[in-house]
């Protein structure tokens, strides 16, 4: 039996303080998510952020927790029930969080006990990042690792032109806009911090590094490569083939990153101040489109759909509209399907 493995960033348990504060000090212990000395990490974790994060974020959550839980979690398991009832027999699909619960050991040491030989694991991360995509990727070899018979091991790559994702994201674009004539869409991508991004930056064809990771404006405008891996030119490079087939005008969508942490540089523009701006200059029916994020959780809920959706308000626009995750849409699930049968 094949075993399919949907890793996602993973929830707390709760909105209480409490659950909230222990997945944080999981999620940002991490060192490829916080990558400072440990040392530096364990300062700043421990001294600063767990004192005053909790919290707010807490507060954050309780905003968009729903009767089932957490948004991100139920979302994924209909995911994974979905995709289980497509995939059909010889397959057991499962959700698992690289941070939080379900855990990714504890749900593949479940698989393997059902009978699954082989395992594909897909973190659910469009685009490519150490702190995501990496991230999942030491987790699950861990775990295979610590398995007394373990199991045959894929996992597949980031996914952001693979005809499943984009046609999955046009279908449900087109479908929550069908009532909602936009002036402008904006595709907001999550954010990383600046220094992530340039160690990314790959070798020319002469075997050394140019340096020109973010050093110009325009330095995510094709891909080539140096930057094929580089998360920010991934993300404009999604945008683009979004826009393509959507058939948006080329002055009518806009790329930002949202969701910064701290007071380091992340990159740019950020979504905020994109918000802001859009408002200020005339804009006033706003479609907003999240194309790194799969499954609709705080960063899309409340961070665009309550703050965000105030600051554009406030900015001077009339109408808001964000488009949902792609969450379990048929689309979405027919595509995986799709994906997952071609590496089987």
């Amino acid at each position: 039996m094949i075993g399919v493995l949907l890793i996602n960033i993973g929830t707390p348990d709760s909105t209480k303080v409490r659950d909230v504060r222990r997945y944080l000090a999981e999620f940002l212990s991490d060192g490829r998510v916080l990558d400072l000395h440990p040392v530096a990490r364990w300062l700043l974790l421990h001294g600063v952020i767990l004192r005053t994060r909790p919290a707010r974020s807490a507060a954050a959550y309780q905003r968009i927790w729903t009767p089932e839980g957490s948004p991100l979690l139920v979302h994924g398991q209909a995911l994974a029930r979905a995709l289980g009832a497509t995939l059909g027999q010889g397959f057991q699909v499962a959700a698992a969080m690289r941070y939080g619960n379900p855990g990714i050991a504890p749900v593949l040491r479940d698989m393997v006990a059902r009978g699954c030989d082989r395992v594909i694991a897909l973190p659910l991360f469009p685009q490519y990042a150490a702190a995501t995509h990496m991230s999942a990727v030491d987790a699950i070899t861990a775990a295979v690792r610590d398995l007394p018979a373990a199991p045959e091991l894929t996992i597949l790559r980031e996914f952001w032109n693979e005809d499943a994702f984009l046609s999955a994201m046009v279908a449900r674009t087109r479908e929550s806009l069908a009532d909602f004539d936009a002036d402008h869409v904006l595709f907001s991508f999550h954010g990383l911090p600046e220094r992530q991004v340039r160690r990314a930056e790959l070798p020319g064809p002469d075997g050394t590094i140019a340096g020109h990771c973010l050093s110009q404006a325009e330095c995510c405008a094709t891909l080539h490569r140096s930057n094929r891996r580089c998360y920010r030119a991934q993300c404009f490079a999604t945008a683009r083939q979004l826009a393509a087939r959507l058939a948006l005008p080329d002055d009518s969508w806009s790329v930002a990153f949202q969701s910064r942490l701290g007071r380091l540089p992340w990159i740019r523009p950020y979504t905020d101040e994109v918000l802001q701006a859009l408002g200020a200059r005339g804009v006033r029916r706003l479609a907003v489109v999240t194309p790194s994020f799969v499954a609709d959780c705080l960063e899309t809920l409340e961070e665009l759909g309550i703050a965000g959706r105030e600051t554009f308000l406030a900015a001077g626009g009339t109408d808001w509209h964000l488009v949902p995750c792609l969450n379990d849409h048929p689309a979405w699930v027919e595509g995986l399907a799709a994906l997952i049968r071609t590496r089987r």
